[in-house]
């Protein structure tokens, strides 16, 4: 199944809400860290509901655009954002409808592994940048996250999973200066006492609480010379 024929159907079943209710528990702290102004122009890699970029308005930047695969995910988007500063496009990671240095901000969450070409998509990413313009990129699927890897067995998309290390090579090889590499935890995944595990696929609450406390969402920031 394609990334289109797969996030149309989660947009249609309503996983699209879904997925901004859990990753909001990130998100928002990795999109507080966006150093972003009131003149900026923000875009989205798979942007899902659109949420981040609302809450990117709320900060007051000056123009977003959302960038989906899904036609579906795009129309739902537009259908929840009553902001005419607030555009969503269909359109594949790898070739990105902008200009040259037109960017200021870049954001992906949970998306960046669906690329067909990742390292592609990072100088794409690199090329809409402006000089000194940064791309904030959230992923819980990667390879130190051992509690992600059967994540691939649910979903007919191939993803990618990196390590941290293989995200800092990607970026410095697509041109981007690493700025920061951390782990993001969340710590608003209720997690309950050891004897109501097994619980939710994890075995016992100390693989929980490895998941959400210490691994958490990675954040990869590189930044445009």
């Amino acid at each position: 199944m394609s990334v289109r024929d797969e996030f149309d159907e989660w947009a249609a079943s309503g996983r699209d809400k879904g997925m901004e209710d859990r990753h909001w528990h990130t998100a928002k702290h990795a999109l507080a860290r966006m150093p972003v102004e009131a003149s900026d122009t923000v875009l989205d890699l798979g942007m899902g509901s659109g949420y981040a970029l609302r809450a990117l308005r709320e900060r007051g930047i000056a123009r977003g655009y959302g960038l989906d695969g899904s036609p579906e995910m795009a129309r739902n988007a537009r259908s929840y954002t009553d902001d005419p500063a607030i555009g969503y496009v269909v359109g594949d990671f790898g070739c990105l409808p902008f200009a040259d240095d037109s960017v200021d901000h870049v954001f992906s969450m949970e998306a960046f592994y669906y690329a067909a070409d990742p390292r592609e998509t990072l100088r794409e990413v690199r090329r809409v940048l402006r000089p000194g313009g940064t791309f904030y990129c959230a992923v819980n699927y990667y390879e130190e996250n051992e509690h992600s890897h059967d994540w691939q067995d649910s979903i007919s998309v191939e993803m990618t999973r990196w390590s941290r290390a293989d995200y800092r090579e990607a970026f410095r090889d697509a041109g981007l200066h690493v700025a920061e590499q951390d782990n993001v935890p969340d710590r608003e995944v209720d997690v309950p006492p050891a004897g109501a595990f097994p619980h939710e696929g994890f075995e016992t609450r100390e693989a929980m609480v490895e998941r959400y406390r210490t691994y958490g969402t990675l954040l990869t920031v590189g930044v445009a010379p």
